[in-house]
C-alpha cells in the first residue's frame, strides 16, 4: 500500500475539523445572528488548520477512546479569535485574511471585536462541556488552552509585539514575542493532543520543548515570508511589518541567520519528537512540512 502524503493527511485533518464546526459551533442563525455570522465567517474562511492538525497528529501518536475533535475545534476557535483581533484597526489594521476581507471590513469593528470575544469564550466552554464526563481531562485541557491564551503567553506576546514598534529592539524581546504570541498555542495543540491520548508525562514534557521550537521556527518563517512572498500567495497583506516598524527576526538578525535559525529549531524539534515513543510519524512529517511551507 502506498504511503499517504503528509499534505493529504493535513487536508483530512482540516476537513474533519471543519465538519465538526457544524456540531460544536453555534450556527449562523443563532440569536443574535450577526455575531454568529461573523464568528462563522472568520472561522470557516479556510486555511491549513495547522493547530488542529498538530493536535490530531499528537493524538494519533498515543490514541485513546477520547474524541479529539472538540479540542481541535476549540483550538481553532481560539486561534481565529486572535486573528480577528490582530487584524483590527487598533492593531495591525489589515484588510485581508486568508484571501478574503477581514472580519471588521465585512461586519464593522464592533461586531468583529465581539465575534473574537465570543470565539475565545466558546473555546473554553466547549472543552469543559465536551469532556465533562472526564473531569480531570477537561480541567487539564481548559487549563492548557487558557494558559496559552493568557496575559503571560499569547496576549503577552501580542503586547510586546505592539510596543516593540516603539520600544527598544532586543533579542530578548524578540524571543519573548515569538515564544508567546506564536509558540504558546502551537505547544498547547501538541500537549492537548497528548493529554487526550495515553501519552506518558515524559512525552508531554518533551512536547513543551518541541512546541516552543516549532512555534519560534514557524514565526521566523512567517517573518521571512512577509518580506519575500506576495499577498496572493499568503492570502493576507505582506510587508506590513516593515511599514509598521515591527520587531521581526529578519529585521533583527538578517535573512541568512533567520533561515538558518528556523532550520535549526525545526530539526531540533523533530529530533525530540522522534524520541518520544508512540506513533509520531505523522507528527514528525507535519512539523517538517511546516518548516518547508511557503504560505
Amino acid at each position: 500500500m502506498s504511503k499517504i502524503p503528509v499534505s493529504e493527511k493535513i487536508k483530512k485533518c482540516a476537513a474533519a475539523t471543519e465538519a465538526a464546526f457544524d456540531k460544536f459551533v453555534p450556527a449562523t442563525n443563532t440569536r443574535p445572528a450577526i455575531v454568529h455570522e461573523a464568528m462563522n465567517y472568520s472561522l470557516r474562511a479556510g486555511g491549513k488548520r495547522l493547530r488542529p492538525a498538530l493536535l490530531l497528529a499528537a493524538f494519533e501518536a498515543f490514541p485513546s477512546s477520547n474524541d479529539p475533535l472538540p479540542a481541535a475545534v476549540a483550538i481553532e476557535c481560539l486561534h481565529t479569535y486572535s486573528l480577528i483581533h490582530d487584524d483590527l484597526p487598533c492593531m495591525d489594521n489589515s484588510d485581508l485574511r486568508r484571501g478574503q476581507a477581514t472580519c471588521h471590513k465585512k461586519f464593522g469593528e464592533t461586531i468583529a471585536l465581539l465575534a473574537g470575544d465570543a470565539l475565545l469564550t466558546h473555546a473554553l466552554t466547549l472543552l469543559a462541556d465536551a469532556y465533562a464526563a472526564t473531569p480531570a481531562l477537561a480541567t487539564d485541557l481548559v487549563s492548557e488552552l487558557g494558559n496559552a491564551a493568557s496575559s503571560r503567553k499569547l496576549i503577552g506576546g501580542q503586547v510586546e509585539d505592539t510596543i516593540g514598534e516603539r520600544g527598544e529592539a532586543t533579542a530578548e524581546r524578540l524571543d519573548f514575542i515569538h515564544e508567546n504570541k506564536t509558540a504558546a498555542l502551537i505547544t498547547a495543540a501538541i500537549v492537548m493532543g497528548f493529554r487526550l491520548g495515553n501519552a506518558p508525562q515524559s512525552a508531554i514534557d518533551a512536547a513543551r520543548a518541541a512546541g516552543r521550537e516549532i512555534g519560534i521556527a514557524f514565526q521566523i518563517i512567517d517573518d521571512i515570508l512577509d518580506e519575500t512572498s506576495d499577498a496572493a500567495t499568503m492570502g493576507k497583506p505582506v510587508g506590513a511589518d516593515a511599514e509598521n516598524g515591527k520587531l521581526t527576526y529578519t529585521r533583527f538578525h538578517g535573512m541568512e541567520k533567520s533561515r538558518a535559525r528556523a532550520k535549526e529549531l525545526s530539526q531540533s524539534a523533530i529530533s525530540r519528537l522522534k524520541k518520544i515513543g508512540g506513533n509520531t510519524d505523522f507528527l514528525v512529517e507535519l512539523v517538517a512540512e511546516m518548516s518547508a511551507r511557503i504560505s
